[in-house]
């Protein structure tokens, strides 16, 4: 099993609109690339003020999913919700 985990770091002046965020920009994401399941995180302490985690059966699954054409829709309707400039992360779950 593969996680594609985006994190969107704290930071001063920074927005991000976690209602939207929750209710259409993980939406499109889940509905553009089919993940087995995703899970948001609200940062409550720490480094991040938000992220989610998509998983995917495989490591080529995942880039299937990310090389589809509307991840472009994707991409651009991040400035709807966040002035931050996201970091990502691909892991194996090992368990």
């Amino acid at each position: 099993m593969i996680r594609f985990s985006v994190f969107y770091p704290a930071g001063d002046g920074v927005t991000f609109d976690h209602d939207y965020y929750r209710d259409h920009h993980v939406p499109l994401c889940v509905s553009t690339w089919g993940p087995e399941r995703a899970e948001i995180d609200r940062g409550v302490d720490g480094p991040y003020v938000a992220a989610v985690h998509f998983l995917f059966p495989s490591a080529d699954a995942m880039q299937a999913a990310l090389a589809k054409d509307d991840t472009a829709a994707v991409l651009a309707d991040v400035a709807n919700y966040t002035t931050i400039t996201p970091v990502t992360q691909i892991s194996e779950i090992t368990d």
